[in-house]
């Protein structure tokens, strides 16, 4: 029952998550998953993987909900989404088999590391005076295959590489974490399917599970996260630019010191 209730909450702050911030709720799901894991006695060697290939297939079924949230709002910028696309399929597929080949000690610090480093250079960047949204094709691609890479290795959906990412070319806040919403689709899709495939044919745990992905784990957090989703992109277009990006910084921020003192 325990067990249900840490899913159930999971999936509820992870959707709000998603929807307010356009991070898919990974930066919630991924540590919680990996102690409810651990003290469920799982193999010490696969938690993070386990932990991360779960969390990106919730956020499958998170960023529908967010995107068409945020795309009533007509928030989403499809042509810069789209843009992304090609470069994030690639680099989200080879994160997967690379950080599958990881200990889960290392990808729990690099975890934390990232989310630090990013956390920083977002408090820090000063909102731009005015919003811009050309993008190059060739740095869409380069930027896009970074950022599906790392974000598979980690378990988000891209939120916090896609978002500052976007803000740097001076798109505004609010139409950076609706693009960035959109985009964690098919990074999502992809690094899930890199984990179940890296992870294809061993016997982690007694829970139902295909590769790396706990189904039992999928279900309940995934259908709470769903739900809760629209109401964070909801209020997401009530709140201003600046407060936007320090809430944005801040949960990084207490997330990396979290795994930091794992």
């Amino acid at each position: 029952m325990i067990e249900v209730i840490l899913y159930l909450v999971t999936g509820a702050l992870s959707g709000f998550a998603a929807g307010l911030f356009g991070v898919g709720g990974g930066l919630i799901i991924v540590p919680v998953l990996y102690y409810v894991f651990s003290a469920q006695g799982y193999d010490q060697q696969h938690l993070m993987h386990m932990a991360v290939a779960t969390s990106l297939a919730v956020i499958v079924i998170t960023s529908i909900s967010s995107t068409l949230a945020h795309h009533r709002k007509q928030a989403v910028l499809w042509p810069v989404a789209l843009s992304l696309v090609p470069g994030i399929m690639i680099g989200a597929w080879f994160g997967g088999v690379f950080a599958s080949a990881l200990e889960t000690k290392i990808l729990s610090s690099f975890f934390a590391t990232f989310e630090l480093a990013v956390a920083i250079s977002l408090l820090l960047k000063k909102q731009p005076a005015q919003h811009q949204t050309n993008i190059k094709t060739s740095i869409a691609t380069v930027g896009g295959t970074i950022i599906g890479f790392i974000s598979t290795i980690v378990g988000v959906a891209g939120g916090t590489m896609t978002v500052p990412f976007l803000h740097w070319f001076n798109i505004s806040m609010h139409k950076a974490v609706a693009t960035s919403a959109a985009c964690g689709f098919p990074i999502a899709l992809i690094g899930t399917l890199s984990y179940i495939y890296t992870g294809w044919g061993q016997q982690l745990t007694d829970s139902p599970a295909i590769g790396y992905l706990q189904l039992y784990a999928l279900v309940i957090i995934a259908s709470c996260s769903f739900i809760f989703a629209p109401l964070g992109a909801k209020l997401a277009h009530t709140i201003s630019e600046r407060v936007l990006q320090l809430s944005f910084s801040f949960i990084l921020f207490l997330l990396s010191i979290t795994m930091f003192l794992t």
